[in-house]
Formats: structure tokens, sequence, C-alpha cells
């Protein structure tokens, strides 16, 4: 349930990516448009101290600070005094899981575990097991020596140079990274070789040092608490926990009370001196235990603020009741509103069946893969820890990895939180020994410790699970799959295509009973598309022959032998594509092929690069935005034909989820139409300037129609920010407004329990039925003004309007009581 009150709570957010290119002091003069946009908080993405160069900044390198790259504390306060002039405040993102080690010698605790080892004063920061391989630290940092090389995997530490002018006891440099070195190990390198460092250092080139510069460089190798190794091997060998795959992030114990502390005192420090009054965590999934970390911020660090959590929830699941926070980050809304305007199969329900059975058995296979796999390395620890469990003693090593990787695979939820979840774990033993049943024995066995909330094992599997989730389905399975590619976003279900009005109406007023102030999202930095992008994708799912016929023309001049990459590539192409004639960019659309059908696995990936299949995605992007391609002029002709239906379902949700229960949040630059692909596209800089002077022109009285796509977004975003912030008392409530005639299924409409909110869904279908026709929507009693369009709308004497006349202008509205009306 929510612990702060819909008073204290935002009554929106607005994302920004703070970063080099938009440090604080920029977003402080952001302020006045925001403010004038109607938005209430102010949400920034992570801003401690990052690793040099990142553009996202969740690889925090020293959580003890402030980025200096971002502004330093000087501009966040200066940002926070802005903003509550404003009357408005800040909520940070924080990063609790994992610290950036890409660079050893900017992040000091990790350079003190590196140069220390297990006696190291940070060692209890980061989650090594020590006992695995040789008691060092595995970076798996090395590349492939030249072909042909009978070195293999270790020619790289033929490059490796004693540097001993840097660092407390000198460095150890691969290229460009420095890698501190243990007290004393160089003394005992030279002696044991007669060479001495500054002389072998000097003028040494790491791209052919000299014998003497390598033969010390690996002298000293050998001698510290870390070894380097080639990157292939970390997958399968690591020895410290990550961020999913990425070695460069490395797991944070923050479950012990001292690393708490020392990793959170920059942050109790904002919260104490009034500059933050609200906290978003990034992925509570990787941590020991997530509700004892959250009690622990809410006792320590944000006493009374708003929290919410990056929790991705399956359908079906609710978040557990006993975390003190305020909700999720969104993704279950996404979900929601993006069904809600789908419309259903035309082969029934026959057909959701199918796909459902389909989409289990892609997830499970992916996710075995990859727990046997890219994440082999945490299963082979879970391996480990079940050694030290007496009945897992009789299993081999084996038997133990094939069974938790098949529970691992069969898991339909990211973690359980023991006991919590425990029938999801069951179910899930019990799928497994269905689809296994020679290992039944094993099975049983490892089910028997998973179960027991205080066993390490049990644990280490609920951190681990999440990992092959996000990898399995996020990163592999929704570039495998394409029912429709706007439904491969996390939190959603893929295999079912629609929410029927009902549902929707009744998962509303849940969230309004259970968690008001829980967030809602449309677009994050995660989403693979941004809600515009989909929003046409819906239109193209209204009429699915045409489309398939346009796909088949398509799929002709660039066949890319893998059905649903080429449905995902193709709609998502028309999605992102401007509709005034001028393409994207062709290295945007090169970068999205490349990273789709890598993560996807199926013609080439990031660790084995096809050249020749991925040629040919280079040659269909430069294709596509030619002039005079073939592929163009088809993309070209379907982007027109969706223009108008796709901004009416990118006006209707966007008006939805302002004005649904929650908090909405409105990511950077989609107050207007902003189409973006997967990261780093949607990490694009955003023209603030065009946007406040279109603000301008529509507080000046201009009364934009579908023609104007720019404006009618951000008149309906601004007006709804508005009323949310400045009417509050008029979005208490949730209740369905009757909706009676021919065209009933195209209207969403609901109560606040004051503002009432009408949307379009369906227009196409809508259109090719003739309109609303005599559609009416009942109001309560009262006179009523669109907050849209400033129009006046009366009922007549049975309290009802025609959908028609409420909606002539736009295809949404949203209508306050007139006597409310500023």
């Amino acid at each position: 349930m929510s612990h702060t009150d819909a008073v204290s709570a935002p009554a929106s957010t607005y994302r920004l990516q703070v970063g080099p290119d938009l440090p604080l002091d920029s977003v402080a003069g952001l302020v006045p448009y925001l403010r004038r946009l109607g938005v209430d908080w102010l949400y920034l993405s992570p801003i401690l101290a990052a690793d040099p160069g990142s553009d996202h900044g969740y690889d925090v390198v020293d959580p003890a600070r402030v980025d200096p790259a971002r502004g330093g504390p000087e501009a966040l306060a200066a940002l926070a005094a802005a903003a509550h002039e404003a009357g408005m405040r800040l909520l940070v993102d924080v990063v609790p899981n994992h610290l950036g080690v890409a660079t050893p010698l900017a992040n000091p605790a990790w350079a003190d575990l590196l140069a220390h080892g297990p006696e190291a004063a940070h060692a209890a920061w980061f989650d090594v097991d020590w006992e695995a391989g040789d008691g060092r630290v595995l970076l798996p940092v090395l590349g492939d020596g030249p072909e042909g090389d009978p070195r293999g995997a270790e020619a790289g530490l033929d490059q490796l140079i004693v540097d001993p002018s840097a660092g407390e006891h000198g460095v150890l440099r691969h290229w460009d990274t420095a890698y501190p070195l243990a007290p004393g190990s160089l003394a005992a390198a030279e002696e044991e070789t007669g060479l001495r460092a500054a002389e072998v250092f000097a003028g040494a080139d790491p791209a052919a040092p000299t014998d003497d510069a390598a033969r010390l460089g690996r002298a000293v190798h050998d001698r510290q608490h870390y070894r380097l190794v080639h990157w292939r091997r970390g997958d399968a060998e690591l020895n410290y926990r990550r961020f999913f795959t990425v070695t460069t992030l490395a797991g944070l114990r923050v479950e012990d009370p001292e690393v708490f502390d020392a990793t959170h005192v920059e942050i109790g420090r904002w919260v104490s001196e009034g500059l933050v009054h609200g906290l978003r965590i990034d992925h509570p999934d990787g941590l020991t235990d997530p509700g004892a970390y959250l009690r622990a911020l809410r006792e320590r660090v944000l006493p009374e603020g708003y929290l919410v959590v990056e929790k991705i929830l399956e359908p079906g699941e609710d978040l557990p009741a006993a975390w003190p926070v305020d909700g999720t980050t969104g993704y279950d809304a996404l979900g929601e509103l993006e069904r809600v305007f789908m419309p259903a199969d035309p082969d029934g329900p026959a057909a959701d069946d199918a796909a459902r059975a389909a989409w289990e058995a892609l997830i499970a296979e992916a996710k075995r893969d990859v727990a046997t796999g890219s994440l082999a390395a945490e299963t082979a620890r879970l391996v480990r820890e079940a050694r030290a469990a007496v009945v897992l003693g009789a299993h081999s090593d084996e038997a133990l990895t094939e069974a938790f990787a098949d529970v691992l695979a069969s898991l339909d939820v990211y973690r359980t939180y023991l006991p919590v979840g425990a029938e999801r774990l069951a179910a899930a033993v019990a799928r497994a020994r269905a689809a296994h049943p020679e290992r039944a024995d094993v099975l049983d066995d490892v089910a028997r410790v998973l179960a027991d909330p205080d066993s390490p094992v049990a644990r280490r599997f609920q951190q681990t699970s999440g990992m092959v989730m996000a990898k399995g389905v996020e990163d592999r399975s929704f570039y495998r799959w394409t029912r429709w590619a706007n439904l491969n976003e996390v939190g959603g279900d893929p295999a079912h295509l629609d929410l029927p009005l009902a549902g929707f109406h009744a998962l509303q007023r849940a969230r309004q009973a259970s968690w008001p102030t829980t967030m809602t999202a449309l677009t994050t930095h995660d989403t693979k598309r941004s809600e515009d992008v989909r929003a046409r994708i819906t239109a193209l799912a209204e009429e699915p022959a045409s489309w398939e016929d346009a796909l088949a023309r398509l799929r002709t001049a660039h066949p890319l032998d893998a059905p649903g990459l080429e449905e995902l590539v193709w709609e998502s192409i028309v999605g992102v594509w401007p509709t005034d004639g001028t393409a994207p960019e062709a290295d945007r659309l090169e970068e999205f092929l490349l990273k789709s059908a890598r993560e996807g696995q199926e013609h080439t990936s990031w660790t084995a690069q096809d050249d020749a299949y991925e040629g040919r995605l280079r040659a269909l992007a430069a294709d596509v935005v030619a002039p005079d391609s073939a592929a163009r002029a088809v993309v070209q002709e379907i982007a027109d034909r969706i223009a108008e239906p796709g901004l009416t379902v990118q006006l209707g949700r966007k008006l939805v989820q302002l004005a649904a229960p929650g908090v909405p949040d409105v990511y950077q630059g989609t107050e207007i139409p902003f189409p973006t692909l997967v990261d780093p596209d949607n990490r694009r800089a955003v023209d603030f300037e065009a946007r406040a002077d279109l603000l301008d022109r529509l507080d000046a009285g201009h009364a934009p129609t579908l023609d104007e796509p720019e404006a009618a977004k951000l008149l309906v975003v601004s007006r709804a920010l508005r009323a949310r912030r400045d009417r509050p008392e008029l979005f208490h409530g949730y209740r369905p407004l009757d909706v009676d005639g021919p065209a009933a299924a195209h209207l969403i409409a609901f109560s606040r329990g004051g503002a009432l909110a009408l949307a379009t869904r369906l227009p196409l279908t809508l259109a090719a039925a003739g309109g609303w026709r005599e559609t009416v929507v009942s109001l309560p009693p009262g006179r009523w003004r669109c907050a849209v369009t400033g129009r006046a709308v009366t009922p007549d004497a049975r309290g009802a309007v025609r959908v028609d006349d409420v909606l002539s202008q736009l295809p949404v509205a949203l209508l306050l009581p007139e006597e409310e009306t500023a």
C-alpha cells in the first residue's frame, strides 16, 4: 500500500536525463518552461559521480559526491532552489545494486579492493566469491591476439606495462586502463626479473612493448589480487556479482549496514538539507533482500518522502504490500495503457491461446540458454553455494547446474521475495519436473533448499532469477518475437493482444484503491520504442491485412531470414518515420537494426558477429532513407496512411495516462510527438526552446487540430498536467462513465471524482463503421468545460452529451466542473 499521502506525493513528474550534455545547471534553466507546462516534480536520472564520460549515470563510481561532470553539489543546490521557488520538488534516481568499475582508479572502493584483496577496507562492499578459482578477482578485459596466435586468450598479457609513477604503489596499464598495484608487488617483481620499472616504462608503447616491459608487466600481474583474462571467460568464470551480463558493473552488498551507510551518506544529505524529497530505486531485484533495504532506506534516509521502485511486475503479480514504498516506476501501467488501445485478434481467443503457448516455449528456451550461457558464472556460483547444503551433496555439479537452470527457466516472475512468492516458486519447480522427469530427484532436493527463506542458496537464487529473466526476455525474446512490436515492453505480456474496457477499468479501480500514488509511465529510458512509435504501430494493428501486404513488399526488398526480426524492424521503422517526408538518419536506424539483431542472436550477436549478415542490415538502413528507394516509398506510404490515426492513439493514450490513477511521468521531450527507438536513441537531445515557443502560442489562444501534431499533443499534455497540479481535489477516485450507442466500445471514459476523461480508441475501425453516430456519454450533473479545448459542455436533461460533439476538435477531452476552471 502507498506510504505517502496524496498531498505529499507529486501530482506529476517530468523525467530528465541529466548528463554532460544536460547538466544540472541547464536543468535549472528549464524550470520556468516546465512549470508553465504544468509539471509538479522534476525526476532526475542518477547524479552521483559516474564513470568518466558516462552519458546515463548508472555506472556510479563514487556514491559520496555529486558528479562534477553533471554540475557537482553547487549545481544541485542551485537547481533545488530554483525548483522550490517555482513550487516544484526533486525526485532522484538512486542505484544501490552496483558500482561502475570500467575505470578502476576512478572508483576508490574498487581500486582499494583490487590493490588489497580480501583484506581491503572496502572488501565488504563487493559481492566477491574469494573461494572460486585461484582466489583472485577475475577481470575479463583482454581481447583477441593476432589471428593464428598460439597464445590465444593470454596474448593480451603481452600488452601490460608497469607505470611506477601513477597511483599509490604504481599501476599496471592495459592500453588506456590502469589497475592499482598491491603494496610491495612492484618491488618483488623488480627483484625477480632484475628489471627496473622506471627504466622499462620510459617510452613504452602499449601497442608494441619491449620484451623487458612485457616480462616485467607479467611478473607484476602475477602478484596481484586480480587476474586479467580474455573477455570471453567472464560469462562462465566470473567470481563477482555483476549487473546482468555487464562485467563493468560490480554488485554492491548494501545488506551490510556499514556498506549501506557509506553508500547513502550523500543521498541522506540531500534529504536532510531539503534538496530532494523523493527517491526512485533502480533494480531492487538485484539486492539480497529488497524489503530490508527499503525499510532501512525509510528509517535512515527518507522517512517521509516519496519512494518508488523500478520493479517490473509480471501480469497477475502484485508489489509486496509490506514494502514501505509508494509504488513502482510504472511499467505495469504502461502495459495496461498499451493494450486497451489495441484491437482484439480477429481470429479470436484461440489465437491468444496459441500465442501464449508459443511465447512460453520461446522464453523458457531463451532463459535456459542464458542460465547456462551468458550467466553461467552465476549458475555455477549457485552450485558452489549449494554444496554447503548437505542434502545436495549426493548430486554432481552437472546435475545441480541442470536443475538450477530448469527452475530459473520455469519461473514466471523476475524473483520471489520469500516467503512472498513461494507459490510461484513451487509452480516453477512443478513445470521443471514436468519438462524433465528424469531430473525429478535433484529438482526435489533443490526445491527444498530454494523454499527456505533463510537458506543462502535461496537468497542467491532470488538475486539470480531476475538477471536470467531480464536477459532471456527483455534482451532476447523481445527481439525474436513479434505479434506486434509495440507489445514488447517489460511488464507486459506480448502473447495477449488487447485489454477489454471492463478489464482496464477494473485495473484502474484497483490501482486507486491500493496504490493511488504509484507512478505511471508511457516512455522511459528503458523502453524499446517510445510511446509515439508504439502508437503508430497500434494503428497498423487495426489494418493487419494492409500491413501484411506492405510487409511482403519490404521483405522482398530486404529479406532478413528471421520472421520475428523482420516484423519488429519494419514496424519500428514505420513507427519512428516522420510523416513530413524527411527520413530519420541512416545511422540511427543502423544502430537500432544492429542492436536488435545482436540481442535476438538468431544470425549475429554481440559476442559472435556475422559480418555478412550485419552488412545486410547496414544496407537496409542506408537504402530505406535513400530518396529514390522502393523501400522508402513503401514506408512513406504506410506512415502517411497511419499519421492521423496514430496521432489519435498518441493523444488518447497520453490523456488517459495523465488523468488516470497514479502519478503520471512525462519522459523528456514527449510532450510533443517524439518518436525514438531503444537506447541510446531514446536519450536524444530535446529542443526545449522550440517546445517553449510552441507553448507560448498555445497559451496565446492558438487552437490546433490533428493537422498540427506537435501543437495538439502539447496542448493535451499541458492542460492535463496543469489540471492535475492545480486542481488535485478533482483526481481522488475512479468510476467508469456510462457510454451508450453504436460506437460505445471506442470511447474510454471515466470520472476521477471531479475530472472526466474521454479518449478515442481504435480510430480506423471507428471511421470504417461510420464514426460516433448516435453514441452518447452520461456525465454527472452540472456544467462542464473542456480543459483541452476550452469549450463548454452542457449535458441534456438526461445527463447525456453526444460524443461527436464533445470530440469535434480533438479526439480527447478532459472535462472539469465549470465553476472550478480558472
